[in-house]
């Protein structure tokens, strides 16, 4: 008897050690996705962890530096809300929207790094990082997508 209460006393207590790494790992790895009108509205707050925000890419506001290497630029506000996104006539007319609204909010990215192939005018970027007192995105991680280079092309009928 006394056997099978230190067997289940054992269990429980590896199950419990068990559910406290999961809900103490996820919590300080967990990552928000958030829009640059949000991270803007955080001020300090946005310091205080890492952030992952998507927003539409100004063109004209990348620059490269092939020695650092080092890529800068500009995030425009996107709605991240794929209903909303969809009600306004898709991703790639939201970008293109983002990057014509001269009062938009905007955030100023620096990453550390190799310049993406994609990143280019109204690109979505997708970007992980940690705020700094400057008011920049400092970013680990930059990942794009250019809606108009994947949407699907109406295949031409061959006449035989």
């Amino acid at each position: 008897m006394q056997n099978k209460t230190s067997f289940i006393v054992a269990g429980l207590l590896v199950v419990g050690a068990m559910i406290y790494l999961i809900v103490s790992s996820t919590g300080s790895t967990a990552q928000y996705f958030l829009t640059v009108e949000e991270i803007l509205a955080m001020d300090d707050e946005a310091m205080q962890r890492n952030i992952t925000v998507s927003g539409a890419v100004l063109g004209e506001t990348i620059v490269y530096d092939a020695l650092a290497p080092r890529v800068t630029f500009t995030i425009l506000n996107v709605p991240a809300d794929p209903q909303e996104v969809e009600r306004r006539g898709g991703l790639a007319r939201v970008l293109h929207d983002a990057v014509q609204d001269p009062i938009g909010a905007r955030l100023e990215v620096v990453y550390n790094g190799v310049k993406p192939d994609l990143l280019q005018n109204e690109a979505q970027a997708i970007v992980r990082g940690k705020m700094a007192m400057d008011g920049r995105l400092y970013a680990d991680e930059v990942l794009l997508k250019c809606p108009s280079r994947y949407e699907e092309e109406i295949p031409t009928q061959v006449d035989d």
